[in-house]
């Protein structure tokens, strides 16, 4: 959820970093219906926020914002370990890349 409130949509997976053992990035599903359209957003793990009133991550984040947001399609293949990528995602987002 954004901090109006509103579902954004759903965490699909978790990557860990294999040599640090940290969280990387959250995998959340946006848009779609049905499976067709549908988009992965690797959210940096600093933006999310949990809340437990709520049960769910929190990110200030709109939808408009997450619509220009650097994403993937399933049948993309993301190279996770590629620095280059992480620090565009990570500035998208305006948080220190993980591995700092």
């Amino acid at each position: 959820k954004n901090v109006q409130g509103d579902t954004l949509g759903n965490i699909e997976n978790v990557m860990i970093d294999k040599v640090t053992g940290r969280v990387a990035y959250a995998v959340m599903s946006f848009g779609g219906f049905l499976g067709l359209g549908e988009r992965y957003h690797a959210l940096p793990w600093g933006v999310l926020k949990y809340d437990t009133d709520e049960d769910a991550y929190i990110v200030n984040l709109d939808k408009e914002a997450l619509e220009k947001a650097p994403y993937y399609e399933p049948k993309d293949k993301v190279e996770w370990d590629n620095r280059d990528w992480g620090k565009k995602v990570h500035d998208y987002y305006r948080v220190p890349p993980y591995w700092l």
